[in-house]
């Protein structure tokens, strides 16, 4: 029998649902008071078994599961997979592809940090930057619609290139974009950086150094937020394609919420950068690699000849084998190093898929992150790690 002065920590179920996760999630916390003592996450009651679900598509008809792990960044996914496969039957991509695909993956970074901003400033209790921001974040999912057809799960990035191509309306739109998103963004950041209570929530808050963040396996902005300068865009992407284009990579000093606050905020305003250069330099040319090994070929000769319609057919119901063979390849996505590590066999599906997700690592570090802090400043790290469960869960 417990006497009356003793004092013990008690359990509390945090979730499944919750403000700051965009998914499911339980944490079970261990608590002094308004202390948190442990957090223990229990994930997976999102799971979809996406990787198992790939070994029994072809190589395109998986190409749509990528859109809808991290249904933030879905054109980030969708690149990473195609890129994989084009690695590893060294398919060549045109030019003007490829430009098209370093604009969608910028689009994709605003639109990914728009939401992981101001969605976290909601969660610690602001909500004027959400209804601003999301203003801004509909013009560029109106974008997406309008070379896909569709808002969130655009299948545009293909292997061998992208679906369509352009018109210069779009490409002036993107354009008009850049010049007058600067503006808003500096009202919201305005509303946040110098807001004495968001400070207060963020500052010395989820600290983390560049060596426990290289420990636990970060990458992207809560890499960098670290202090630790790590860009694969700087690296191996695109077999360095990136070096044509000139932007910084923001470095945080102490390794804490509002450092990766300040992160994404520049992040966004050196995509605008990105944009503009690719607007001035993107050629003129095809959009789809004309390997017809691989791919189906154009509508117009398909009118022309009874082979072509079942090559055609034979494709988009068969679809192509790939040699024996494995390979990972990896992109700075939004939420940090997004990869595909691919195994094939002389079949015309994967033999395995593995999904490298950022958000399952940052997750790891919670318990690390939170430790002796209140339960309220858990809400702030959960966050700031911008976690979407579609990947954490596949």
């Amino acid at each position: 029998m417990k006497k009356f002065n003793q004092v013990t920590n008690f359990l509390l179920n945090f979730g499944p649902q919750h403000p700051a996760a965009h998914g499911v999630l339980r944490l079970v916390l261990e608590l002094d008071g308004e202390v948190i003592k442990r957090t223990e996450a229990h994930i997976g009651l999102l799971h979809r078994g996406t990787e198992k679900l790939l070994e029994y598509k072809t190589f395109l008809q998986g190409l749509p599961y990528f859109d809808r792990l991290d249904y933030v960044s879905m054109m980030a996914q969708e690149l990473c997979y195609s890129s994989a496969i084009e690695s590893l039957i060294g398919l060549k991509i045109p030019e003007r592809a490829i430009y098209l695909r370093i604009i969608f993956l910028e689009i994709t970074r605003i639109l990914n940090h728009l939401l992981a901003i101001t969605t976290h400033a909601l969660d610690v209790g602001a909500m004027t930057p959400f209804l601003w921001a999301f203003e801004e974040r509909e013009k560029l999912m109106e974008i997406y619609e309008r070379v896909s057809g569709a808002r969130l799960h655009s299948n545009y990035i293909r292997p061998g290139g992208v679906a369509w191509d352009l018109n210069n309306f779009v490409l002036d739109d993107i354009y008009f974009f850049i010049r007058n998103f600067s503006s808003h963004l500096v009202e919201v950041e305005n509303v946040l950086h110098f807001n004495r209570i968001w400070k207060l929530r963020l500052v010395d808050i989820g600290i983390v150094s560049a060596k426990r963040a290289l420990d636990w396996g970060f990458s992207g902005v809560m890499l960098r937020g670290s202090g630790f300068n790590w860009d694969l865009r700087k690296l191996n992407m695109f077999d360095n394609f990136y070096t044509k284009f000139k932007f910084k990579v923001p470095i945080g000093i102490n390794g804490d919420c509002f450092d990766r606050f300040l992160i994404r905020v520049e992040e966004m305003r050196q995509s605008l950068v990105i944009l503009e250069q690719a607007l001035n330099l993107i050629p003129n040319g095809i959009v789809l690699s004309t390997d017809l090994k691989i791919l189906a070929p154009s509508r117009s000769n398909l009118k022309k000849t009874m082979e072509g319609l079942i090559h055609h057919f034979k494709l988009y119901t068969e679809g192509f084998s790939v040699l024996k063979g494995q390979i990972y390849f990896s992109i700075e996505a939004p939420k940090g190093e997004f990869g595909v590590f691919l195994v094939t066999s002389n079949s015309n599906k994967p033999y395995r898929c593995h999904i490298r997700a950022p958000g399952f690592f940052h997750l790891q570090a919670l318990d690390e992150m939170s430790k002796n802090l209140m339960i309220a400043d858990l809400v702030t790290i959960i966050g700031t790690q911008d976690i979407v469960f579609g990947e954490v869960d596949r």
